[in-house]
């Protein structure tokens, strides 16, 4: 390999330490593991379905995930879900979706899943290359809301994809006063959603209390920065009490959701029941 590529790989392999590859062909399985073990001596598991992939996630916490898009008994698209919404500590990890079928619809509904990145067939090592550099390398904001939980997917890098979604302006990094604004919105929808799926609902509202912690010091607002603390602090007893209840979290909300403007607040949820979190 050229000395540039070898220098990129350098850096890439700390994050290459624990790969798995979820395939149902042994042959294109045997081929990207070739390919990675060309690129790093890590360690690899290959899972033939869905099932195994998942309990492989669970045990070994891989740093990176391939996943067919689909194939006997392996739909990427519902594995990649599943990692997000799990309780596995690689529930972040990156995802690459691999498939010979790269269509417009496949690549935005692996994108919608969660995906990080598409990787088409027939694929070259530099293609793969390109593909890990933009995981592993290039980060993306993390997105953990209620109905999506993944990288950011106004920055999806695929280079097989150079539709619409792929503006200009998504090269830049965001912004701290639009950072806010997302995740209070993101917050809002958490909030409503309490009642029907609790758990996710304060894995998200947490999240969006450590982003605008940081988003409210970055711009010098003290004022936002208390109220964020206000409200982690009841978040962290609710956690530590194992049940959320709907009024009490809508109430405790308010003073971020004020921040919003009047068509953006959600209603306030009239379910008054205790839920177990």
């Amino acid at each position: 390999m050229f000395n540039e590529e070898g220098k990129l790989i350098q850096r890439m392999v700390p994050m290459l330490q624990r790969v798995l590859i979820v395939d149902p062909a042994p042959a294109s399985a045997r081929l990207l593991a070739d390919l990675m073990r060309n690129i790093s001596a890590g360690q690899l598991w290959n899972a033939p379905n869905n099932r195994k992939g998942l309990e492989a996630a669970e045990l070994v916490n891989p740093q990176l995930i391939f996943v067919e898009l689909s194939g006997d008994k392996v739909d990427g698209v519902d594995f990649a879900r599943r990692v997000r919404h799990s309780e596995f500590n690689c529930r972040q990890a990156p995802i690459i979706m691999v498939t010979a079928t790269a269509t417009a619809a496949a690549i935005l509904g692996a994108r919608d899943a969660g995906v990080h990145e598409f990787l088409r067939k027939p694929y070259t090592a530099k293609d793969l290359l390109r593909r890990l550099e933009a995981v592993t390398l290039r980060p993306r904001d993390w997105v953990e809301a209620v109905d999506y939980i993944g990288p950011d997917r106004r920055r999806f890098n695929s280079g097989d994809y150079t539709g619409k979604l792929k503006r200009r302006s998504d090269i830049k990094t965001t912004p701290d006063a639009a950072r806010i604004t997302q995740a209070l919105k993101i917050l809002k929808s958490a909030v409503s959603a309490v009642a029907t799926d609790p758990k996710q609902a304060l894995r998200s509202m947490q999240a969006q209390g450590v982003d605008l912690q940081k988003a409210a010091v970055a711009v010098g607002d003290l004022k936002l920065v208390t109220t964020v603390a206000d409200f982690q602090r009841y978040l962290a007893g609710a956690a530590d009490r194992g049940v959320l209840i709907p009024e009490e979290v809508v109430r405790n909300a308010a003073p971020l959701l004020a921040l919003l403007p009047a068509d953006e607040l959600s209603r306030k949820p009239s379910d008054r029941a205790v839920v177990s979190v």
